[in-house]
């Protein structure tokens, strides 16, 4: 997992090569929506993906993490499924239902059942890297997925420009990540981390949560601000000096919900529970996001290595990928 984290940088700019010399048909029919399909390991990049677009698209850009798809879906979507191994059940699920909508269908994959298809279907779609654990290729499936939607012109080319900058920001900072990490992995270590951040970054919270979960065999949970001022901050009255809370930092984080955090704070220290903040770096979404899921990334196998837990393996999943083989 080491060589993993340690590659992503390179896996980025790998990545932006694939991008820029995939060769796409593109239709001339009006999207009215975007629904992204993918799970997991390769359902994080299109959750990245989607709030970015969200920020700067002119429709609406949505996630789909199940087998089943939103009644919306018909010929004006624009569909993109993500599957690392291209076996995924239930993207494969999902995407059959947006082939009988006639959606317009793009991919991203390494091969498997959904290259067979898009292949088969003279469907738009990017091929990467196989043989690796799907957790280890965000740099992979986030960054297609934003060629693709600039391809198709729901992004605007300057999410592509944004994304060079963003590596060469991971490159600049790299010592002084995995040295924050180090501290970060240090106060989160033998407690039960809870992850804060605002709405626009909870895909960064989502990715922690879900590397904490694989990586580091942690429990944890997510919330944001400010929903969790009306209903969470409520649990904080009992007080547990188990807990350790991250809280994800922004220079243009809403000057309210800035001070709900400082707020906030106070409740969890008043309590004798540990909060860490960590403050993002960049211009953008993107710079931003990929800031802070690297230096969380790391934190993730710093935590395993304390542990001595190996961060690679995922026996549980394989075991129930197995039992569901079983059913028809």
């Amino acid at each position: 997992m080491r060589k993993h984290i340690e590659g992503f940088i390179a896996q980025l700019e790998d990545a932006f090569s694939i991008g820029e010399k995939a060769q796409f048909s593109i239709s001339k029919k009006k999207f009215n929506n975007v629904l992204i399909l993918g799970v997991g390991g390769s359902g994080i990049g299109g959750t990245v993906v989607a709030k970015n677009a969200l920020l700067k698209a002119g429709l609406p850009v949505m996630t789909c993490n199940d087998y089943n798809i939103p009644k919306y879906v018909d010929e004006k979507t624009l569909v993109i499924a993500c599957s690392y191994s291209g076996n995924t059940e239930e993207t494969l699920t999902a995407l059959k239902k947006c082939q009988e909508k006639g959606s317009e269908i793009a991919a991203v994959t390494s091969g498997g059942e959904l290259k067979r298809i898009c292949v088969l279907n003279n469907y738009n779609h990017i091929l990467i890297p196989g043989g690796n654990p799907p957790r280890t290729c965000l740099g992979y499936s986030l960054t297609e997925q934003l060629f693709i939607l600039v391809k198709y012109d729901i992004l605007p080319q300057s999410a592509i420009e944004e994304l060079k900058l963003a590596i060469e920001l991971l490159k600049s900072n790299n010592f002084d990540i995995k040295k924050e990490a180090q501290l970060v992995a240090q106060n989160l270590f033998g407690k039960i981390p809870v992850i804060y951040s605002t709405d626009k970054f909870e895909p960064v919270s989502i990715r922690f949560r879900q590397q904490l979960n694989e990586n580091s065999k942690e429990l944890c949970w997510h919330q944001k601000f400010p929903e969790l001022n009306h209903n969470e901050i409520v649990g904080w009255a009992s007080g547990n000096s188990d807990l350790a809370v991250v809280i994800f930092r922004n220079e243009d984080d809403y000057y309210r919900t800035q001070e709900r955090m400082e707020f906030m704070k106070n409740v969890i220290l008043n309590k004798g529970s540990s909060v860490t903040e960590i403050h993002s770096k960049g211009t953008s979404f993107i710079e931003k996001a990929l800031y802070l899921i690297h230096l969380t990334d790391w934190t993730s196998l710093y935590i395993a290595e304390k542990k001595e837990v190996d961060p690679v393996e995922i026996k549980v999943i394989d075991a129930l990928k197995n039992h569901l083989s079983t059913l028809k």
